[in-house]
Parts: C-alpha cells; sequence; structure tokens
C-alpha cells in the first residue's frame, strides 16, 4: 500500500512540473517544484555527494548566450520585454524540477533509469487525456478541474479539450515527446519486456495519439515521428541489428490499432461529443474524405502567420518585443492585428522579431548542445533524442514553445551515474 500510495505521489509531482499550473498570481507549480530540487542539489553539493559537472557548466554558457542576446536586442531597441533575456534562470528552473522528480523517483524506487521516468510520464500524459474528456463530458469533473486550473475557462469558452495543466501546443508537443519515448523504450527494450508490458506502451501510444489530437493536433507531429522512428529502425534490422524488438512491438501494435479503430469508431457514431472531438482531432482526414482535399482551420490561420521582417536590423538583432507590446511598453503604438508581436504566432518569427536571427541561432545551439548531451551519456537512445530535438525544430514552425522540460529530467537522469550500464529486468512489475 505504502508503495502505491508513492507512486501516486510521485506521478501527482511529475504531472505539476511536466504541465505546471499557478498556485498564486506569478508562482506556478514548476518554480514550488524546482525551489526543492535547487535546495536537495545544494545540500548534496554541500556533502560533496555529487558534483557539478563541466558539461552543466557548458550548457549554462550555452542559455547564458541565448539570454544576452535578448538583453542586447532590448537595450538596442528600448524596450522591456524581458522573455528570453532570462532563459538562462528558465533553464535552472526546469533543472531544479526535473532534479527533484528524478531524485524523487530514486527515492521511491531505489533506482533511477530511462525506463521508470519514461513510465511515468507515460503515466502523466494517459492521465491528462483521461480527465481532459472526462472534463468535456461530465460538468462535476469539469467544476473540479476549474476550480484547481483557473484558465481552463477560457478554452472551455473556445471549445477546447484540456487536462489539469495540459492545453493546447503545450500539451501537444509534450504529448509528442512521450510518444517517440514509448517507440524508444519498445525499440531499445522490446526483447525483454513482459507482454503485459507491452500491451501497456501499445494501448498508451493510441490513447495518447488520439485524446492527444483533441486537445492539440501538434501531437500529430509526435505520431509521424514515432511511427517514422519505428520504420527507420525495422529497415536498419538487417545491419547486425536485433530484430526481436521491433518484431514484437509490430505483434502488438497491430491488434491494438485495430482494437482502438473499432472502439473509436462505435463511440464516434454513438457518442456526439466524442463526435465532435474526433472531427477536430483529424479535420484534415475528414476533409479530404468529404471534399476531396486537405484543409485545416488552424493551418489556414498559420499561412497568415507567416510575416517576415522588412528591415536588416530586425533580421540581425530583431525587435526587441516576444509578447503581446501593450503588455510590456504602454507607450507602444504600433499595429497589433493579434494578440502577438506581428501578428504572427510562427515559432522562428517570433524569435526573429524578438533577437534577430543572431538569437534564433544562439537558441538553436543551445538545444544542439542539450540533445548532444543526452545522447552522449545515453547512447542506446541517440535516435530517440535526434526525435526529440528533430521535433522541437519542427514545432517551431507552427508555435513559439520548446521542450527543454523534456531534456532536462534526462539531463538530471544522466548524472545518477547508475544509468544503463546496468541491465534492468523489465518482465512485468510494478514501476
Amino acid at each position: 500500500m505504502i508503495q502505491i500510495l508513492s507512486t501516486i505521489f510521485v506521478t501527482i509531482i511529475t504531472s505539476l512540473y511536466f504541465f505546471p499550473i499557478d498556485v498564486v498570481t506569478g508562482v506556478n507549480t514548476k518554480m514550488i517544484i524546482a525551489a526543492c530540487g535547487l535546495l536537495v542539489f545544494m545540500i548534496k553539493l554541500a556533502q560533496k555527494k555529487i558534483f557539478l559537472e563541466k558539461n552543466y557548466i557548458i550548457l549554462s554558457l550555452t542559455a547564458l548566450v541565448v539570454s544576452l542576446c535578448g538583453v542586447l536586442s532590448m537595450w538596442y531597441n528600448d524596450t522591456a520585454d524581458t522573455t528570453y533575456a532570462t532563459y538562462i534562470v528558465s533553464m535552472w528552473v526546469w533543472l531544479g524540477g526535473a532534479y527533484f522528480v528524478v531524485e524523487l523517483i530514486k527515492f521511491i524506487h531505489g533506482r533511477n533509469s530511462v525506463w521508470l521516468l519514461c513510465n511515468y510520464l507515460i503515466v502523466v500524459c494517459l492521465f491528462q487525456c483521461v480527465i481532459a474528456l472526462a472534463t468535456d463530458m461530465n460538468p462535476t469533473v469539469k467544476a473540479f478541474v476549474d476550480s484547481i486550473y483557473p484558465a481552463g475557462t477560457y478554452y472551455a469558452e473556445h471549445e477546447r479539450l484540456y487536462g489539469i495543466g495540459a492545453a493546447l501546443d503545450v500539451a501537444g508537443s509534450r504529448f509528442s515527446a512521450v510518444l517517440i519515448m514509448i517507440i524508444g523504450i519498445g525499440v531499445t527494450y522490446g526483447k525483454k519486456l513482459g507482454k503485459k508490458w507491452l500491451a501497456f506502451y501499445m494501448l498508451s501510444f493510441f490513447v495518447i495519439a488520439v485524446i492527444g489530437n483533441m486537445i492539440s493536433r501538434t501531437a500529430t507531429v509526435g505520431v509521424l515521428l514515432s511511427l517514422g522512428y519505428l520504420v527507420f529502425e525495422n529497415l536498419k534490422s538487417n545491419e547486425n541489428h536485433d530484430t526481436k524488438s521491433k518484431i514484437r512491438i509490430w505483434k502488438w501494435m497491430l491488434p491494438v490499432l485495430i482494437m482502438g479503430i473499432v472502439v473509436t469508431t462505435y463511440f464516434y457514431r454513438h457518442n456526439p461529443m466524442i463526435n465532435q472531438n474526433i472531427r477536430f482531432a483529424f479535420e484534415g482526414f475528414f476533409s479530404l474524405v468529404e471534399e476531396g482535399k486537405w484543409e485545416v482551420h488552424s493551418n489556414d490561420m498559420l499561412q497568415n502567420m507567416y510575416v517576415f521582417p522588412d528591415n536588416v536590423k530586425t533580421w540581425i538583432i530583431g525587435d526587441g518585443y516576444f509578447d503581446n507590446p501593450k503588455l510590456t511598453d504602454p507607450y507602444y503604438t504600433g499595429d497589433m492585428r493579434t494578440a502577438f508581436y506581428m501578428g504572427t504566432d510562427v515559432g522562428y518569427l517570433r524569435f526573429i522579431f524578438y533577437f534577430g536571427v543572431l538569437g534564433l541561432v544562439a537558441f538553436m545551439s543551445f538545444f544542439c548542445k542539450t540533445a548532444r548531451l543526452c545522447m552522449k551519456r545515453l547512447m542506446e537512445f541517440k535516435h530517440m533524442f535526434i526525435l526529440l530535438l528533430l521535433l522541437n525544430f519542427i514545432i517551431w514552425f507552427k508555435v513559439a514553445t520548446d521542450i527543454f522540460v523534456v531534456f532536462a529530467l534526462f539531463l538530471c537522469l544522466t548524472a545518477s551515474k547508475n544509468e544503463e550500464e546496468q541491465l534492468i529486468e523489465l518482465s512485468p512489475q510494478k514501476f
């Protein structure tokens, strides 16, 4: 019983880190968890139980360059938008929270590993998907969720599904990352996994892929990348790679896929709310079948958001605005066609408008360094981290959000020294 309650507690903490919610104005659960993590880190550092490695210092310097680009743009353009001028602080807040989550997992289970971490993230995403669907279908659940997550009322007004802190593209990007992890675990450990675990992973993949798209169609990117990842691993199986892991995944994925399609089709036909949500999630496919052309409302809006700078200065150093200028500059008199500066929510363009190509290159370099550090420590999951890096850069074509929250967990995990050097028995067992 204690083990079960402890596991539930860690799952809740992981969710509050992965999908933060506001506690009071200006303070969210991520910050509180980060404060706990940094406190634990400083205590262990003082006790010389851990050491600050050179790689993390270099990563911090890379984040500092991103911040300096933001500061330079603010100074040159005389603005007060500190969104990415403080990115070095944001990086350490995410790392502090990630460290606390990883240490909790280690405390409860006696070890930490990629497998354990991914299991918690999968369960968190499953919970968010289920609670989002329940919120949409049950007024009592909705009232409970809204009492915890007041921002949900905004999404409800716009007829969007939401969980507890999980909504829009932020949720979609993190669901995508977890979908990639599911395939990564299956590819790496497929030969060792028991049948119950394979069934769990394949069912989780289907649920997150479907309901995740109902919450945010950005999850489609994760579906495509993860399936492409699985196909790639199968194609290279003839090059001295064990094929048993990949074959077992397909054996379980196909039945779950067929069963999932049958169940989804039934509810699509007999439940109006499910019908509406599925049509939203796969709007492009319905449009292609019913009208003969691929048409998605959000994509049409996105096309109008590709607005490029019209001067060299903005291209190089930006205009110093990322958020709505009217929120930070009471004297701003420029054009505000939408809530976004220059009317664009496209990630790459918002970064360029904020701190120019110089800042964008620095920011991309930061993520490349982050992914490289993860790959260096966890070579078995090299392709998974490459896919996560690619996911981050693809999402920027649509929206300005990043998945450092995901990388931060693995960065803290690798410092534990008992990573994949040990063979983990993955037969059915409790987390």
